[in-house]
């Protein structure tokens, strides 16, 4: 299968100083020599943009990407950096990618959006919808951590039903946030309800990459063609084309010694 030697990481905050990732470009060096011995290739540098807290527009990150690529260069880090953002998202979200304020990965039509911890906002499944009457397709990010989600998993079915895709954290499938949100992630991975697995990793000792480490545990439990069709998509998308998607399924509520 082509696209197997490489291995995109589609969720990072390498960018120094740009958000709460890598704090200085020391960091972010830190940061790209323990991806190539992941096994990264490449990664999108996405810093947050309009979460409360950062703002990080697409001419900011450009600029941003270009100065560590060649930092990169000189210190010869056999990884690219492209562009691409974690939005949170907002109501004029289609106005912001018309405008250029919004950067879609590797300036493609695929397009990260982040929700809050604790909700998903009433009007995302047709805020989803008008992203993609303009030909664009949303990806919710780290959906596996967000609470109305692991309550109510058909929110995340319905979304993903009418075209949008979904990227679940490789430390979430490590356990590290925990073996409900580890249990969740996998889920999602039996029901057909995440496309990519990215490390949105922010620093080099906590919240690091553990991709290597999640696609041991996805091949252990699903086998080596999981890991393929997701190390597959991670890479289409990078290229603008289109992912592999199999039919979306409701997740099954598994019942715990009968106490529901």
């Amino acid at each position: 299968m082509e696209g197997v030697g490489i291995m995109v990481d589609l969720h990072c905050h390498i960018l120094p100083g740009a958000d709460d990732g890598a704090e200085d470009l020391s960091e972010s060096i830190l940061m790209a020599r323990i991806a190539v011995e992941q096994g990264i290739t490449t990664i999108v540098a996405t810093p947050h943009h309009l979460n409360n807290q950062y703002e990080n527009p697409r001419t900011k990150i450009i600029e941003q990407v270009e100065k560590l690529n060649l930092v990169l260069q000189q210190e010869k880090i056999e990884l690219k950096i492209l562009p691409g953002q974690e939005t949170r998202i907002y109501g004029e979200m289609v106005q912001g990618i018309e405008e250029g304020e919004i950067q879609p990965i590797n300036g493609t039509q695929y397009v990260l959006v982040e929700f809050s911890s604790s909700h998903v906002p009433r009007y995302t499944e047709q805020l989803f919808y008008d992203i993609q009457m303009k030909g664009f397709i949303p990806i919710v990010v780290h959906p596996e951590r967000n609470q109305e989600i692991i309550e109510r998993p058909e929110i995340l079915y319905q979304l993903v039903k009418k075209g949008a895709l979904t990227q679940v954290t490789a430390s979430s499938i490590c356990g590290d946030f925990g073996k409900k949100i580890k249990n969740f992630s996998l889920q999602l991975i039996e029901a057909n309800l995440t496309h990519f697995i990215a490390s949105d990793a922010h620093h080099t000792r906590v919240r690091t990459f553990k991709m290597q480490e999640a696609y041991d545990v996805i091949q252990a439990k699903y086998g080596l063609e999981m890991v393929y069709a997701f190390k597959e998509n991670a890479a289409l998308v990078i290229e603008g084309q289109h992912v592999y998607k199999d039919v979306p399924e409701r997740v099954k509520k598994k019942k715990v010694l009968g106490l529901f």
